[in-house]
């Protein structure tokens, strides 16, 4: 399987938000780091860096719902992979829990073992996450 379909099909799984088609495109010990105290993570009061593939697949079938509650739309604007590597820029838009308006630009540079991804770090504009998400005040119940 070339490294972008491995890509292709894990942005496949995310979205379906189903925790074992998300477990099964990671390694067992696999990483997402996101950058720390990012609007997501301080909303849902959860890890920036995300470490084993059930925590990843907990977060998006679970956490990640609850913040981008409807209308997520992930539009892929350039893609590039070489080997066991892949770089991803996409823009991500929803409509949050609260009722706001998301659209923001993401970087996600993939490290793959075989055909399973091992890590992912990401990277957007933070203060502009914050401005989105906060904007009118806490938008998901506490755990």
């Amino acid at each position: 399987m070339t490294t972008e379909a491995v890509l292709q099909n894990a942005f496949q799984a995310l979205a379906s938000g189903d925790r074992g088609q998300i477990a099964a495109v990671f390694t067992a010990d696999a990483e997402w780091l996101s950058p720390p105290g990012n609007a997501t993570s301080i909303a849902l009061n959860a890890t920036h860096h995300m470490v084993g593939r059930d925590a990843i697949a907990r977060f998006f079938s679970g956490d990640f719902p609850r913040l981008f509650a409807r209308d997520l739309a992930v539009t892929f604007n350039h893609f590039h992979a070489d080997g066991a590597w892949g770089v991803a820029e996409v823009t991500v838009a929803a409509t949050l829990a609260n009722g706001n308006h998301y659209a923001i630009d993401y970087c996600f540079v993939f490290e793959l073992r075989g055909n399973l991804i091992h890590r992912v770090r990401e990277y957007t504009d933070t203060a502009r996450g914050h401005r989105m998400v906060f904007m009118g005040g806490r938008l998901c119940p506490e755990r």
